[in-house]
């Protein structure tokens, strides 16, 4: 009997190496194995339990369980049977087509047949699955085989529920009830290909957060601890516990390590069913041999296993229950891998005793494909096969369900300790009910998110160092280039300059916002899709972790530039200017979140973003008054991000109606009579008085505040109503994030 065991330090320092023994590889005792083995669940609330009496408290101490006694936890093992009966799936393809072959008509008297379903001129139907059935039971690994485009990825997409509906035909039952797709989500655990997880968090802290995720808040936080570090050790992850995951530039765990992880959180919760897309790829063949292995440990806890596998090794098809291999869509042959070279054997090819049964069979069914007829006589012998062995099987040997309705089934899994996402073992409310959307409320959400990200990031200073840089350069150069700044007519002009450099410059520094989310986009598809957490509280956490950073940044730039290039308005002037400032910033991070959530990749989205706050710049007011933008662009200004903070710094500049930025001969500079003597633009100044019959000197005001603010046309706005402006953009574009996930992040094909 197989012991699942755990490895931690006991009180006195003594270190108890836990082990796993081995199981026999032969198909009757692994599948009498699978009906009586107890759950990680229920494993560890006796851990719980017993540490509880002994010494009051269920902090994690773990130790050897011995599994011989799996009767005093629970009765015989109610099975689980998931089968999928004529599963049908076509796309269409284009036709490559030539003008002769359009023109070119059929001979007389010559029929072209009766055309295919959803055929035409220019497209034709490719069947991926084509009448595809088969069965998969808990405590058994179902494998997928077969060459690349066979189907294998199809297959597995089809069984969980990737595929839209009304692309799919054939049904999909559990225990002879139809599977609801709010139900699979939460009983069924789905584990891509490629290992997408946070490169800065370590295995154990990548767990925890699955398990922050998956696990009801009603469960304690000593016991998801417990939780984590016994499947730490089921999945043989305990020297790298505290290793990071790695990526290019950090050097982290193995690859078979990153997929054993990759497994880990998504079986935090112990799901009923688990679907795997070729788990073995890219592993050398011991790392392969022991990722089967853990998932061989947790079918025997009372799962179904269904994976696709490209090539696997003889070690490995030992642990293996069942296998359906595909050719183009369809069964060549499914059942037992014992009963493969019988079934070869009657089929004309037996295979070598010396040769690798899988490779043997991969390699004929290729051979196959390659001939005129294809693999349709191996098609058609399979299905005379299988009906043969229905024929001569003994009724009894089928799996029974005791006669118990899929809820009931359920029920009794989650008092075994199956399912522990905060399940209900109420039989009397539907399967779909007893399962909650979600494990945790809104707001544990939102906080769990927010620490991950924070940790994550904080992992890798030099991203916000180089962003923190680039403010501090920017602010640098504007102070010395607009060192004090003067009263005069071209201080005026130098001011509105700087004020629209600076206000452009918030929002192009915003563009390092853009790899975040592509960077996390399928990670949020892969947790999202089985309800990990709302994508509203991952919009919420998000914008939330962008705050701390912005709010530094803006305060940096404020105070480097305010006194330096000698604005007005005192420490309350300062104040607005360092709002204005995060508000500009809040608003283009908003944005740039917003089109991350829209474009494919980084380099198109780079490229949109530049053209965009280029479009702002143009339309907010610098270049071109309000007044004197065409009808048929004005809707633009008005959407111009930068308008609003451009007129709110110059009202903060600019409000003050006494105060004199023209006086008298002034009036004369930025024209061809600036360079005149002074003596003689008094003159002037006398002449136009006279003629006038307004009284103008040297030191009479000509322009205040007020006078500039309407030449540049802003009247409509005070400078709080483009603060609020802007912050509501701000929002808007979040809102617009979230739609955008909520439309955008459907991982299903069509």
């Amino acid at each position: 009997m197989s012991r699942i065991v755990a490895e931690n330090m006991l009180q006195g320092g003594e270190s108890v190496q836990f082990y796993d023994q081995r199981v026999q590889q032969a198909m009757e005792m692994s599948q009498a194995s699978a009906y009586s083995s107890p759950t990680l669940g229920q494993m560890l609330k006796r851990v719980g339990d017993v540490r509880k009496e002994v010494t009051g408290d269920e902090t994690p101490v773990h130790r050897i369980l011995d599994m011989s006694d799996t009767q005093s936890i629970s009765s015989h093992s109610l099975p689980f049977v998931l089968s999928f009966n004529n599963l049908t799936y076509s796309v269409k393809v284009r036709r490559k087509m030539s003008f002769p072959a359009i023109l070119r008509q059929p001979a007389a008297g010559v029929s072209t047949g009766d055309p295919v379903a959803g055929e035409n001129l220019f497209s034709n139907t490719k069947f991926l699955l084509n009448n595809i059935s088969g069965e998969a039971r808990d405590g058994e690994i179902v494998a997928v085989l077969g060459a690349s485009g066979s189907g294998k990825s199809t297959l597995i997409d089809a069984l969980a529920n990737r595929i839209a509906k009304e692309s799919l035909k054939g049904t999909i039952t559990l225990n002879g009830e139809p599977l609801d797709s709010r139900l699979l989500k939460v009983i069924s655990a789905y584990v891509m290909q490629d290992d997408l997880l946070y490169p800065m968090l370590t295995v154990e802290e990548t767990l925890m957060f699955a398990a922050e995720f998956r696990l009801p808040r009603t469960l304690s936080k000593s016991k998801k601890k417990m939780r984590v570090q016994a499947l730490i050790d089921q999945l043989g992850l305990r020297n790298a516990a505290k290793t990071i995951i790695g990526d290019e530039g950090h050097r982290g765990v193995s690859g078979g390590e990153r997929r054993r992880v990759s497994i880990g959180i998504d079986i935090i919760h112990d799901p009923i069913i688990l679907f795997l897309d070729e788990p073995t790829s890219g592993l050398d063949s011991t790392s392969a041999y022991m990722v089967v292995k853990v998932l061989q440990r947790i079918a025997q806890s009372g799962s179904i296993v269904i994976m696709s596998i490209h090539q696997p090794s003889y070690r490995i098809l030992g642990l293996l229950d069942r296998m359906l291999f595909l050719s183009r869509g369809q069964t060549v042959y499914s059942g037992s891998p014992m009963n493969l070279p019988h079934f070869f054997a009657d089929f004309g090819h037996p295979i070598p005793d010396s040769e690798n049964r899988t490779e043997f069979a991969l390699d004929l069914i290729r051979e196959l494909e390659g001939s005129p007829g294809g693999t349709k006589s191996l098609v058609e012998f399979n299905k005379t096969w299988e009906n043969t062995k229905r024929s001569n099987e003994n009724p009894g040997t089928l799996t029974p369900t005791h006669g118990l309705s899929l809820k009931e089934a359920i029920s009794a899994s989650i008092s075994r300790g199956k399912l522990v996402s905060g399940t209900t073992s109420d039989i009397h409310t539907s399967p779909a009910s007893m399962v909650p959307t979600y494990a945790n409320p809104f707001w544990i959400e939102m906080v769990v998110l927010s620490k991950r990200s924070f940790t994550n990031s904080w992992r890798v200073p030099e991203l916000f160092g180089i962003r923190l840089g680039a403010i501090v350069v920017t602010g640098f150069i504007l102070a010395t280039m607009f060192w004090q700044l003067d009263d005069s007519p071209k201080g005026v002009q130098e001011r509105l300059g700087f004020f629209a450099f600076a206000m452009s410059t918030t929002f192009y520094t915003c563009a390092d916002a853009l790899p975040v989310f592509l960077q996390e986009r399928y990670i949020f598809m892969r947790e999202t899709a089985y309800n990990a957490y709302r994508r509203s509280s991952y919009c919420l956490s998000h914008a939330i972790v962008s705050l701390p950073a912005l709010i530094f940044l803006s305060f940096a730039f404020a105070a480097i530039t305010f006194w330096a290039v000698g604005l007005v308005g005192g420490f309350s002037g300062f104040l607005f200017y360092f709002a204005i400032i995060l508000a500009s910033f809040w608003a283009g991070n908003s944005f740039v979140t917003f089109l991350s959530g829209v474009v494919p990749s980084v380099m198109l989205g780079y490229t949109i973003v530049v053209a965009i706050l280029a479009y702002f710049l143009l339309f907010s007011g610098f270049f071109i008054n309000r007044d004197r933008i065409p009808p048929y662009w004005i809707w633009f200004h008005y959407l111009s991000l930068v308008k609003y903070p451009y007129e709110a710094v110059l009202q903060n500049e600019f409000d003050d109606a006494t105060k004199c930025f023209v006086k008298g001969i002034q009036l004369f500079d930025n024209s061809p009579l600036g360079n005149v003597p002074n003596a003689l633009k008094e003159k002037l100044l006398s002449t136009m008085s006279n003629t006038l019959n307004v009284q103008i000197t040297s030191s009479t005001c000509v322009t205040t505040g007020a006078d500039i603010l309407v030449q540049q046309g802003i009247t409509d706005l005070s400078k709080w109503n483009c603060l609020w402006i802007t912050i509501a953009w701000g929002f808007f574009f979040r809102v617009l994030f979230y739609f955008s996930l909520l439309l955008g992040s459907k991982n299903k094909r069509r």
